[in-house]
């Protein structure tokens, strides 16, 4: 094995391994990063690109303006299936393996899924560090909230968070004296303006005399809205060198994406780049001491049988996204982090035969299955106008309830059906097929109907199950000989009654706001079906992936350490939201940003030993 050459090497380009590398190359730590999929999205002229391959797609998912290579495969939407008789494996990136569907996806490009998400920049709950304490479910974590407090600052201003400290001040959450987020919130729109009139105040009863004061509030965004002062927003950007950098894009880039636009495509696209993605951290790094190896699929970690060291990651580097022809390599460093995704964290790793001697790693599978509520608001309510979402629900994210069944959280939508039913698309479609209209009476219909469209996504809290788990078959490969995931998920009793409890606030809240619940018949939506107590929900995933290397204080029970260091190798770190014990209710990116930038603090203490 050749001498290092590198401080520290680094496994993924997407938010966790972008924090770590701008904040190592400001400490002068030299840093070799590995990106698998291609780097498409260095350049906003090849950004646009994309915008475009979006813009053609039939089919508008999360993947669509993301073609994943052929040597760095991806979960696609289109493909989730389970496996049957006459269709044994799927024909997607993963082996489903059930009983349930593990319906959520991820983009391996420069950037990751920080390309495709949201935006949503919730803290996790106090409560949330300490299920197994305070309500008897799952499992504590091995730090609590007021550690990880000043970190979550930290990401908030790394990403760029816009939202207002008072109006998040809820369930236990804190701030310290003085503290805000570095933009204000955006703006919420006209429907969560006439939403939150309607049904602010209203109370849901949660079993046990427990209930719910609903409010309507802005959630925290990672979209560029108006910086407090001494914060600079930071827009679109161009990760080229000076060298490659057309001066064309770069006078385009300067004027775009510091506010946002009001686009309703953040996810799977922003056009102007007013949300974060990774590159915009990547973009910010000491380019002196980082290197950027994209098209590099770490198949192999290198491990000295003696002491567990890792003394290499065996990499397949590839010339072109659509050939199965690499040439294999090795890179060397004193210090790795792998922060390539929860799955393919663990694939990997099980790939290199880590696993072996852990039981923990793969298991605990998490994400947010969710619902769909939609129905028509008894006037104009002004759908499809605004960011695809600026509000949520949070009163339902904490409580002593917690111990019968899962927390939910409600994401409002201002992109009528779209979600849920492919509006407007078929709404149109529906008018002129089935009920024959066109002309003036069409254009009637769809004035009268389009802008009553409201739309909330119910995501639902799910515990860690050993049984829910990513492992690997050798009968299962992708085109560069890598394995593909094996995943075997189930959604518990304590997640379905979480959707029961979801279900009935979402029509008590329908109820009081006057709007025609149009969600009650299910069965033709386009998503896995689950049954619970004589009722059929249908889910899908929120693409928020976790548990699968969790941490712990004990290495017979998790694979990190509290800094996200492997317990049986001392120079590996695996990061992101794969070590979260369990997650709550929030979308796990914040959470899995401020991990980040603390194993960051203590890499630079222990290279600079």
């Amino acid at each position: 094995m050749s001498e290092a050459t590198h401080d520290v090497v680094i496994v993924g380009a997407g938010v966790a391994g972008a924090l770590i590398a701008k904040r190592l190359t400001a400490a002068g730590l030299k840093v070799l990063m590995l990106e698998a999929g291609p780097a498409s999205t260095q350049r906003y002229t090849d950004y646009l690109a994309h915008l475009d391959h979006f813009h053609a797609a039939a089919a508008k998912g999360a993947e669509s303006p993301w073609p994943p290579a052929l040597g760095a495969p991806q979960p696609d939407s289109a493909d989730l299936a389970l496996p049957t008789p006459q269709l044994p494996a799927t024909n997607g990136y993963f082996i489903q393996r059930g009983p349930q569907l593990y319906g959520s996806t991820y983009t391996r490009t420069l950037g990751g899924s920080t390309l495709h998400w949201l935006g949503v920049s919730l803290r996790m709950l106090p409560e949330d560090f300490r299920m197994r304490t305070l309500h008897g479910v799952a499992r504590d974590w091995p730090l609590d909230y007021a550690t990880l407090a000043p970190y979550y600052e930290q990401a908030e201003h790394e990403i760029g968070v816009s939202a207002d400290v008072e109006e998040q001040r809820y369930h236990g959450l804190s701030f310290r004296p003085g503290y805000n987020y570095p933009m204000r919130r955006i703006p919420p729109s006209y429907s969560d303006q006439k939403l939150a009139a309607a049904v602010d105040g209203l109370r849901v009863p949660l079993g046990d005399d427990a209930e719910a004061a609903v409010r309507v509030r802005t959630y925290p965004a990672g979209r560029n809205s108006t910086p407090r002062r001494g914060y600079e927003p930071v827009g679109a950007v161009d990760l080229v060198g000076e060298d490659d950098r057309d001066s064309d894009a770069e006078a385009r880039t300067s004027d775009l994406g510091g506010r946002c636009q009001g686009n309703t495509s953040c996810t799977p696209i922003c056009p102007v780049q007013a949300k974060y993605n990774a590159g915009k951290s990547l973009a910010q790094a000491d380019r002196r001491y980082l290197t950027i190896v994209p098209q590099a699929v770490a198949c192999r970690v290198e491990v000295d049988g003696g002491d567990g060291r890792v003394t290499g990651i065996r990499y397949q580097h590839y010339a072109d996204p659509k050939a199965a022809v690499f040439e294999e390599k090795v890179a060397v460093g004193r210090f790795y982090v792998l922060a390539t995704h929860a799955v393919e964290n663990a694939k990997l790793m099980l790939a290199s035969d880590l696993g072996r001697d852990d039981d923990a790693l793969g298991r605990n599978l998490m994400d947010h299955p969710a619902l769909y509520a939609w129905g028509l608001a008894p006037a104009p309510w002004g759908a499809f106008r605004g960011p695809q979402s600026s509000s949520g629900i949070e009163e339902f994210r904490g409580g002593r309830f917690r111990a019968r069944h899962a927390a939910f959280r409600f994401d409002i939508g201002n992109d009528g059906w779209r979600a849920s039913t492919g509006a407007p698309d078929t709404t149109v479609a529906d008018a002129v097929l089935n009920r024959g209209l066109f002309g003036a009476k069409l254009r009637d219909d769809l004035a009268g109907t389009l802008p009553r469209q409201v739309r909330m996504s119910l995501a639902v809290e799910q515990l860690p199950d050993p049984g829910n788990r990513v492992t690997i078959d050798p009968a299962h490969r992708d085109a560069f000989g890598n394995p593909r995931p094996v995943i075997d998920y189930r959604i518990t009793d304590y997640t379905l009654a979480g959707m029961a409890a979801a279900s009935e606030a979402a029509r008590a809240i329908f109820a009081q706001a006057g709007i025609t619940d149009c969600s009650k018949t299910t069965t033709e939506l386009p998503f896995p079906a689950v049954d619970y107590a004589q009722q059929t929900f249908r889910y899908h995933g929120m693409g928020h992936f976790a548990g699968t290397h969790a941490m712990g204080a004990d290495p017979a029970s998790s694979v990190v350490d509290p800094d996200q260091r492997a317990w049986r190798h001392c120079n590996l770190f695996v990061v992101g939201s794969g070590s979260f014990p369990t997650m709550g209710t929030s979308n796990p990116t914040l959470t899995l940003a401020a991990l980040a930038l603390r194993t960051a603090d203590r890499l630079i203490t222990d290279a600079r030993r």
